[in-house]
């Protein structure tokens, strides 16, 4: 399927660096590895309202246990902070994009709770409905292949696009669109880059976390919107500590009613636990 550029340069977000992850992997050490008999936990989060999670479950973690926000500006590195050993946790993605991930990389992370959902959008600067997209729009889409499949699929569902007969559409690539009457100009973008599409793209496929920053929400301004469980956003771990009494006690704060009083305050999500 075509893929057009836009007009406008999309500079790439800043990224953590190793070197900061080695700084932050110095300060803290191994969990447990404290003098004051307190193990630190830290956990890694790229936007609100993630990182609002990680606060509340670090004001519910068990006696013994502390968490450390550790901010980090993009999702690959997040992972990669997490598969190295800077990081004790994140907090940053669904199952479909780490799996993805750990076959791309040949890590070991594991998913061990859902904490919520999210409705997912597509947003456009110039429509006021769906019906209005018109022939040879470009449509920015997120250029890893999970949330690639989910896009196609909220086109498809919606009529604009049909995929391959037969085919998986949580597995679907832009080679399995058979019929595009539209003819859509397919734009692959990183999750973060997705916002400076907005301005110049038809239609913008983009987290609720993301395009806030716009002040823009699924509710009120999504042409398309989907919520499904199979996308909740995940405690991850390396899965060499998925049992572990430190993950345990991550669990049981990500679960607690100080994290449940935060998801409840926020129209964009709901509970998955």
């Amino acid at each position: 399927m075509p893929v057009r550029t836009l007009r406008t340069r999309i500079a790439s977000a800043a990224v953590a660096t190793f070197a900061v992850a080695g700084l932050l992997a110095g300060c803290a050490g191994s969990p447990g590895d404290t003098d004051s008999g307190v193990t630190t936990l830290r956990v890694g989060a790229v936007t609100a309202p993630a990182t609002d999670i990680v606060e509340a479950a670090g004001a519910a973690i068990a006696d013994g246990y502390e968490i450390e926000l550790v901010p980090v500006s993009d999702y690959v590195t997040i992972n990669n902070m997490l598969a190295a050993g800077d990081i004790d946790a994140n907090f940053s993605q669904h199952k479909p994009y780490m799996t993805e991930f750990n076959e791309k990389n040949g890590a070991s992370l594991e998913a061990v709770q859902p904490v919520y959902n999210f409705v997912i959008a597509f947003y456009s600067k110039t429509l006021t409905d769906i019906g209005q997209l018109p022939d040879g729009a470009t449509v920015a889409l997120p250029n890893d292949s999970s949330n690639t499949a989910r896009a196609l699929k909220l086109l498809a569902d919606a009529d604009i696009i049909d995929l391959a007969p037969g085919i998986d559409p949580y597995t679907a690539t832009l080679d399995d669109v058979v019929e595009n009457p539209k003819n859509l100009q397919f734009l692959s973008l990183e999750i973060n880059q997705l916002n400076t599409a907005y301005d110049e793209a038809d239609l913008v496929f983009q987290w609720p976390s993301h395009i806030a920053a716009l002040g823009l929400t699924p509710q009120d301004d999504g042409l398309l919107t989907e919520l499904d469980d199979r996308f909740a956003l995940q405690l991850v771990v390396p899965s060499a500590e998925a049992e572990s009494p430190a993950t345990k006690a991550l669990i049981d704060a990500f679960t607690s009613d100080e994290v449940r009083k935060v998801i409840d305050g926020n129209e964009t999500i709901e509970a998955a636990f």
